[in-house]
């Protein structure tokens, strides 16, 4: 079915997105895997394409352009290219919208320039070793100290850990913390007491740097507050929606991609004298998975809409990320034993792709936290 939803300027995108991972990820992804981080230079080269900070005003330095369909384009083309190690999409679809819609006319001088051009590169810290998608267990203090805060604590599985220069950190801010005791606190590289662990050993997405942060004592401006005081749980609620759909346009795009491949691998790959496509249970295989991918695009094609027209609910954000990416899983799954042997091999995409994509039912709300949010709409 022809997708109805881009435009010719969505397409014109596109060519430029797909040129920038020609020129740009592809010659070097394979020593970022090996070297478990990606360049600097390939976060500069982004920002002069104009990849970064699309819907970011102009007169910082961003595109402009608030329709989401450009980010759709961009997280189904950098799925395509198994290019998960430059997190475009959390910098700018989870973080952007912080900096642009809570930050204060100083701090948006301040940031979004350098968010733009890609010399400034960000991170959010929200899970903790003992708090993941419960917010209400966070640990992370931060305390008042007249003109500053002293924030303490630690956080794990932070993605562009390494690498981020500015990081918006959620720590309590009453004794209480919770729905009503957390704030959003922005530290910058360089402050004291901010120290970075190690860069976690993951078995998906190797060049993508994910770290445990650690703060002690760190002195954090006054001016660093982000959004209102002790109102991070509402800020971090409203601003999920986006964050779940980008990982829902990587999971449909990835099983779309999966299937391509193994589609074309069956038909040249021979046993018993004759191609694997001539069995019928392969072909039952592919038209099962055909199936699936069709009738979930159909349905995130209009998540896509929606969303780029300011309508989409959280409740339909959520069907849309546990559905794709539980889709995606068994995609791949499948793909990968239709590969056979082959498929184990890392050198072969479904391989990889197996690896890097285990974490989209996980990361940005589990498919367990996705039900619940379903579940209480519909039953109260």
């Amino acid at each position: 079915m022809k997708r109805q939803i881009f435009t010719e300027d969505h397409d014109a995108f596109r060519e430029t997105v797909r040129t920038f991972l020609t020129k740009e990820v592809a010659p070097h992804y394979e020593q970022w895997e090996k070297d478990g981080i990606v360049s600097r230079d390939a976060w500069r080269a982004a920002g002069k394409q104009g990849l970064l900070g699309l819907a970011v005003p102009e007169e910082y330095g961003g595109g402009g352009e608030p329709d989401f369909r450009y980010s759709a384009v961009l997280a189904e083309e950098f799925t395509r290219a198994g290019a998960a190690g430059l997190a475009i999409g959390l910098h700018n679809d989870i973080i952007g919208p912080y900096l642009t819609t809570l930050g204060t006319d100083e701090q948006k001088r301040r940031w979004l320039p350098g968010f733009c051009s890609g010399e400034i590169i960000t991170a959010i810290a929200m899970t903790e070793p003992g708090a993941g998608s419960d917010l209400q267990g966070i640990r992370t203090t931060a305390e008042d100290r007249g003109d500053h805060w002293i924030l303490n604590g630690s956080k794990t599985f932070i993605s562009n850990g390494i690498l981020a220069d500015l990081v918006i950190v959620v720590a309590k801010t009453t004794p209480e913390g919770g729905a009503h005791g957390l704030s959003l606190l922005v530290v910058e590289r360089g402050m004291e007491g901010f120290e970075r662990g190690r860069n976690l050993d993951k078995i998906g997405q190797k060049s993508q740097d994910t770290a445990e942060l650690f703060f002690n004592d760190v002195r954090v401006p006054k001016e660093n507050l982000l959004g209102e005081l002790n109102g991070a749980f509402v800020h971090l609620m409203t601003h999920l929606a986006q964050e779940r759909m980008g990982i829902a346009v990587a999971g449909i795009a990835a099983a779309e991609h999966l299937l391509e491949i193994t589609s074309q691998y069956v038909k040249e790959r021979e046993a018993f004298g004759r191609p694997l496509s001539k069995l019928q249970h392969i072909r039952f295989e592919i038209a099962e998975m055909a199936t699936e991918c069709a009738v979930t695009r159909a349905f995130l094609d209009r998540c896509i809409a929606d969303h780029s027209a300011g309508e989409l609910d959280a409740v339909h954000a959520s069907m849309a990320k546990w559905w794709a990416t539980e889709l995606q899983k068994r995609v791949a799954d499948r793909c990968l034993q239709l590969h056979g042997g082959y498929g184990y091999m890392t050198e072969y995409r479904v391989a990889k792709a197996f690896t890097d994509g285990r974490i989209q039912t996980i990361y940005g709300g589990t498919t367990e936290i996705m039900k619940e949010i379903i579940g209480r709409s519909l039953l109260g």
